[in-house]
């Protein structure tokens, strides 16, 4: 609990069998986190019974994509404050105060992996990456005439639970360019939101996508065709 607000964290679980364990009880030292919804999105062999070793809830979306299972987390979440997340240890549990605090002013808090003190060794935030998220983010910017955006892809935010609500019927996607949608549907709606560093550590085990330059590129291009498909819709009143 913060400051007598409850606060909820959701992570799709996938491939994050050596760490989702770590992660979730990350959360709960904290000392903040009233509860931890682990989604198993087709987890892997044995994550589950990683998590039933926690205190999170365990629930199942059989759909495919990690924007189903953030969303399946997010309606079952009770919490005052969403926390979306990973389970790979990539993110630091603390910096779940920052997020907090902020949301005490702001609806929306948005994590931003691109300044480099906070980017760990081997975390795959490297150059082209943080110039590809800040130039598709200023992008973002201009199209919905929004506040300064740096990172388009970082799973790492806070939703007040009135924005959870508003949005739940509202989404389009449910793949991994769910984590960009999150920030396309409030800049769309004008909803209020500020972007704040958070650490980005090398992720324990192997990811799903691997981290070379062709694949980084590739999926930098579906991002902008998603972007820009997605302010059409907008523009021409899709988007409601």
């Amino acid at each position: 609990m913060w400051k007598g607000k409850t606060v909820s964290v959701v992570i799709s679980s996938y491939r994050e069998r050596n760490s989702i364990r770590e992660v979730i009880d990350g959360y709960f030292a904290t000392g903040v986190v009233d509860e931890v919804i682990a989604v198993d999105n087709n987890a892997e062999a044995g994550s589950n019974g990683e998590i039933q070793q926690t205190r999170a809830r365990l629930i199942t979306e059989e759909r495919q994509g990690q924007g189903f299972g953030l969303r399946a987390g997010m309606r079952e979440a009770k919490g005052q404050y969403v926390i979306l997340s990973e389970g790979d240890g990539t993110y630091d549990p603390y910096d779940i105060s920052k997020f907090l605090a902020y949301g005490e002013d702001f609806p929306v808090v948005l994590g931003t992996r691109t300044n480099t003190s906070l980017i760990g060794p081997d975390s795959g935030m490297f150059l082209l990456r943080r110039i590809a998220d800040e130039l598709e983010g200023r992008l973002i910017e201009m199209l919905f005439f929004t506040n300064r955006l740096t990172d388009i892809g970082c799973t790492y935010k806070l939703l007040r639970r009135e924005v959870v609500e508003r949005l739940d019927t509202k989404w389009q996607t449910g793949d991994s360019h769910f984590i960009t949608e999150v920030t396309l549907q409030v800049a769309a709606r004008k909803i209020l939101f500020v972007e704040i560093p958070v650490a980005f550590k090398k992720r324990i085990g192997v990811s799903s996508v691997t981290e070379n330059f062709f694949n980084i590129t590739k999926w930098g291009v579906k991002l902008l065709v998603f972007i820009l498909s997605f302010w059409v819709r907008w523009i021409s009143g899709g988007i409601r």
